[in-house]
C-alpha cells in the first residue's frame, strides 16, 4: 500500500494537466476581453463613419 501511495505522490501528470487547463482558461479569458473591447471600438468607428456619410448625403 505504501508503494502505491509513494507512486501516486511522485506522479505529476495530473498537476501538469491542471496547469495546462489553467493556462488555456486564462488565454480564453484574454481573447474574450480583447474581442469585447475591439468590438466596442469597431462599433464606435462604424457609427462615426455612418454619421459622417449621412451628413454629407443630405
Amino acid at each position: 500500500m505504501s508503494k502505491l501511495f509513494a507512486r501516486f505522490v511522485k506522479d505529476e501528470s495530473g498537476a501538469t494537466a491542471i496547469e495546462y487547463g489553467l493556462i488555456a482558461a486564462l488565454i480564453a479569458l484574454a481573447i474574450t476581453a480583447g474581442a469585447t473591447t475591439l468590438g466596442g471600438s469597431l462599433s464606435d468607428a462604424f457609427n462615426s463613419v455612418a454619421t459622417e456619410l449621412g451628413n454629407h448625403v443630405n
